[in-house]
């Protein structure tokens, strides 16, 4: 079953439960779809979809942040609420120990021997570990692996 199908079975369930908050989050997330089904003229994908919730984490991320800042507390775990029904969706996350096999998988692929070849050893990972792991982290692994090299 996509991610898509997914989540409009989870919006039916969601309203014969009568489940006020989780609902809301799942209608912004088809909306989030919908909206990228106009822009783009096509169905999402898998692959859209996940893309489309990582977005959504780090907004929801970020403005957890800024609601503590300023002392809005309660904003902030209204976000945290909608940051667990999100990540619901997401692949499971890989340990620093798989990632850091993958890594040394991808760096050996594509014969990377220096920080110069970053780009190609990122352009190789990313669909493999997207949604799975925070890609700021993984480069700063893979600058780390590379700059071992």
């Amino acid at each position: 079953m996509s991610l898509k199908a997914r989540l409009q079975d989870d919006v039916k369930q969601a309203m014969r439960a009568r489940e006020r908050d989780r609902l809301a989050i799942l209608r912004q997330i088809q909306a989030e779809i919908s909206q990228f089904e106009v822009d783009e003229r096509r169905d999402a994908d898998d692959d859209a979809v996940l893309a489309i919730l990582n977005r959504m984490l780090k907004q929801r991320r970020d403005s957890i942040e800024q609601y503590r800042q300023g002392g809005r507390d309660d904003l902030a775990d209204r976000e945290a609420a909608e940051i667990a029904v999100v990540e619901a969706y997401m692949p499971e996350p890989l340990d620093d120990a798989a990632l850091d096999a993958v890594i040394a998988e991808v760096i050996a692929e594509t014969g990377a021997e220096g920080p110069g070849d970053m780009g190609r050893v990122m352009g190789v990972l990313k669909p493999r570990v997207f949604g799975r792991a925070d890609m700021g982290a993984v480069s700063g692994k893979v600058r780390a692996a590379l700059g071992k090299s």
